[in-house]
């Protein structure tokens, strides 16, 4: 059961199924709920279903649709405007996957006796003796393995992922060499149920709040301005405050409970260390002893040389080689031995 989102990398998955053998049916997952909450959102989502749709027909697949709308709003929604809202940066993609993709999708693929579940998610997966081990993309370009690092054993022994030996070039030229539709449309650059990347107007919608004005504070604390409401804010924020100081000047650090945004300069963009918790490992259940690895603290971050310290109740001390910067609590920071996924977890709070 391959997920379709109506998108290039999962038709083109699509493909490369069919010519490794497998028999292959496509499922688009309706997520957004039908709310004003979600703009033009919803609408958009029948595009894409239907794109799936055509690229199924094209390839002689059956077709379906999947509505996981409620288990979305549960799992994704709900928990992504809570911790806005409480001045965090969670990654919506991070809270689905697991849930969602390689959760509801999953249990439902196994109620119909499918034997795996597959997106164009570009990583890979390779068996091992030890397990299933996640891997990052090769060649690196568009490494999507930042979002997989929370997947369980059993929901990688029941998952392909046929992309992640080819570049996003070599994706599109397949798609266009079998005449599929999607072959030149364009990747997404944002969050699927928030329009236009405005987050501070899609919370204000949703939970039916309107964001609190309050202040900007410098490194000292002292007050240099004032914030139209923390949702409107993420950490290494630079562009959009809505302030001039006649200089760069950046989001460091958002106290929802007193309401307060700190802003300070490039030099104090960066951390040396941070703490993790609500951790998940892949090779192994727990961290036994500290271990050098390398360390994404988000999708876009290079990979940074760092010692993970294990602490009690389950988090990990993370401290690096290198300083590194707009380290947002609420994101993930995600630990690699090389190419190895080894896990992660959220970033609590950074030093």
């Amino acid at each position: 059961m391959l997920g379709m989102s109506g998108g290039v990398d999962s038709s083109a998955a699509a493909l490369l199924l069919q010519k490794a053998g497998y028999e292959v049916q496509g499922v688009t997952l309706r997520l957004k709920p039908a709310k004003p909450a979600c703009g033009a959102a919803g609408d958009s989502q029948l595009s894409d279903i239907e794109d799936a749709r055509r690229v199924c027909q094209k390839l002689g697949m059956e077709h379906r649709v999947l509505d996981l709308t409620e288990q979305f709003e549960q799992a994704v929604i709900a928990p992504f405007a809570a911790l806005y809202e409480a001045g965090r940066t969670p990654n919506p993609c991070v809270l689905c996957n697991p849930a969602i993709k390689f959760g509801a999708m999953l249990d439902y693929a196994e109620q119909m006796n499918f034997d795996y579940v597959a997106t164009g998610h570009y990583a890979r997966i390779e068996q091992t003796p030890q397990g299933r081990f996640l891997l990052k993309k090769s060649p690196a370009a568009k490494d999507q393995s930042y979002v997989l690092y929370s997947l369980s054993q059993h929901q990688l022994s029941h998952t392909l992922l046929p992309d992640g030996i080819y570049s996003k070039p070599e994706i599109r030229a397949l798609a266009e060499q079998a005449g599929l539709p999607v072959a030149h449309k364009k990747d997404s650059q944002e969050i699927c149920f928030v329009d236009d990347n405005d987050y501070g107007g899609f919370l204000e919608r949703y939970t039916g709040r309107k964001a609190r004005p309050g202040n900007f504070l410098d490194a000292a604390g002292a007050v240099i301005g004032r914030h139209r409401g923390v949702t409107h804010y993420t950490v290494g924020q630079r562009k959009g405050l809505g302030v001039s100081f006649g200089k760069p000047m950046y989001v460091t650090a958002i106290d929802a409970e007193h309401n307060t945004v700190t802003l300070g300069g490039e030099q104090d963009r960066y951390a040396a260390a941070l703490t993790a918790g609500e951790l998940n490992f892949i090779p192994f259940d727990t961290l036994e002893s500290k271990a050098k690895v390398q360390v994404k603290v988000r999708y876009s971050a290079t990979p940074a040389e760092a010692m993970l310290v294990p602490l009690p109740g389950g988090r990990v001390h993370v401290e690096f080689e290198k300083p590194q910067k707009s380290v947002a609590p609420g994101q993930a920071a995600v630990f690699y031995d090389g190419d190895i996924v080894l896990g992660g977890g959220t970033i609590l709070t950074k030093e």
